[in-house]
């Protein structure tokens, strides 16, 4: 939804300053509150009938612990389905406050509102009771953290001149937006396409390959979610703004500084992550039915997986240049290339390499992901190539490489000086994280000896400020 509406926005801010910007906030908002309100109470009275999903169990054969199972996610999902309603809307007014450089405290507060969940299970775990009553907690604390996350920028969008208003107007402003938002779904969400695609090849291997994956994922997670996706979103509203502006010489300085940010991050996180695979595996997961057997499985699954997150993140910014400039036929193309290359290897190295093979799979794909994209916005737009960052990618390898050894040799002499019980504790492993964190961070700064210039966010934001006064002074 974001990459369809913020190019539309800065159009209408280019176009009609504050007030089209506001009129299509609000129309957006009043459509999208009909769209999931519909969907909400549709989903709340299917799932409210624990007498034909009990039916439906038995018709298929289900057992009756797996048909209680249904019964209670039915339940929960009926408690939590209001929370669409929060977030979609709350989602298009985040984007408006992102535009402000005054309200960007308020939008980070969203974010952190978007953490109640956690909270509040804390919060009922400390109080104790039984697993219904600490469930309740989690619930109230999604629909709080939802509530929040619409209501707070919105709330400092008013202080702005914002004025809510249900309108359901199908501007063109509003018709653009619903155009470009069924593509970049496709394009952006084939990732996830990709990993459903290898769970359910994984089903044919062995029980362990879907958990093997799916836990692979989330520690890729962390370096995605924390670093690519926070500057993508950065760096996506700038872009938008010159791509708006028709300033495509500002559009390439901008899209290159976001991307030398993403690699430089994520590049040395590739390169821990592969290499401190056993220790992670251990400290993280290996714990209950987790047993060592399974770490051993996952390593080298891990391992392949992080090979991949650079390129990863190289595609979730490239694809905000193609959003920026309102080009959405490009990424479905790149996303079907990458679903069919993904399907074909799994298929043929699920044999010979196993849970392996489907990492290995994975991984191709996104490299053939990436490089159909960038090759595609050269052609397009030649002051997007990355010509220039092949001096600062040389550094950063560099100093990875440099990083990697050092961490190597720290983890080889750590694994034969400390007795095998301490290890599975996992306590030296923590102090290693940290060791491991600060050999990062000296990578980081290695790799760029202009670290006022380009090595932080707030280059950025300056960058999104002065774009600001550009058009209020227009």
């Amino acid at each position: 939804m974001t990459a369809a509406f913020v190019p539309t926005l800065n159009d209408e801010l280019e176009q009609r300053q504050r007030s089209g910007a506001f009129t299509l906030l609000n129309q957006v908002s009043s459509w999208l509150l009909v769209v999931s309100g519909a969907l909400v109470v549709f989903a709340m009275i299917v799932l409210s009938q624990q007498g034909w999903i009990n039916g439906l169990g038995h018709l298929f054969g289900a057992r009756d612990d797996t048909i209680g199972r249904w019964l209670l996610a039915a339940k929960l999902a009926v408690v939590l389905f209001p929370y669409l309603v929060f977030c979609v809307p709350g989602g298009v007014v985040q984007c408006d406050v992102a535009d402000a450089e005054s309200l960007s405290g308020a939008g980070a507060f969203a974010d952190l509102a978007q953490r109640f969940d956690d909270w509040s299970s804390a919060y009922g775990a400390f109080l104790g009771g039984s697993d219904a009553v600490k469930m309740n907690w989690f619930c109230g604390g999604v629909l709080l953290g939802g509530f929040l996350q619409m209501a707070v920028p919105g709330w400092a969008l008013t202080t702005e001149g914002w004025r809510p208003r249900f309108d359901l107007k199908r501007s063109e402003p509003v018709r653009a937006v619903a155009r470009l938002m069924g593509p970049t779904v496709l394009g952006s969400a084939v990732y996830l396409i990709n990993m459903t695609v290898s769970r359910f090849v994984g089903l044919s291997l062995n029980d362990a390959a879907v958990s093997v994956l799916n836990y692979a994922q989330r520690l890729m997670e962390l370096p995605i979610g924390v670093f690519a996706v926070a500057v993508s979103t950065v760096v996506f509203p700038l872009i938008s703004r010159y791509a708006a502006r028709g300033d495509m010489d500002q559009l390439g300085v901008a899209y290159r500084k976001g991307m030398r940010l993403i690699l430089m991050v994520n590049i040395p996180a590739a390169v821990g992550l592969a290499l401190l695979a056993e220790p992670i595996i251990r400290l993280v997961f290996q714990n209950g039915k987790f047993h060592s057997a399974d770490t051993r499985l996952m390593i080298p699954v891990l391992i392949v997986s992080a090979l991949g997150l650079p390129f990863l993140a190289f595609v979730n910014l490239a694809l905000r240049a193609f959003y920026a400039q309102k080009d959405t036929s490009t990424p479905v193309r790149a996303a079907i290339l990458s679903f069919f290359v993904n399907l074909g290897l799994s298929i043929a190295l699920m044999g010979p390499l196993s849970i392996v093979g489907l990492a290995v799979a994975g991984n191709v794909a996104v490299v053939a992901q990436a490089w159909y994209l960038q090759r595609k916005l050269t052609r397009k737009t030649p002051q997007l190539a990355l010509l220039h960052l092949l001096g600062g990618l040389g550094k950063i390898a560099i100093a990875s490489s440099v990083m990697g050894l050092v961490v190597a040799a720290g983890w080889w002499v750590a694994s034969r000086n400390l007795p095998a019980t301490r290890r599975r504790c996992g306590g030296r492993d923590c102090f290693g994280g940290g060791r491991c964190i600060g050999l990062w961070w000296c990578a980081m700064v290695f790799a760029d000896r202009r670290p006022r210039r380009t090595c932080c966010l707030d280059r950025a934001f300056q960058g999104a400020s002065e774009a600001r006064k550009g058009v209020s002074s227009a």
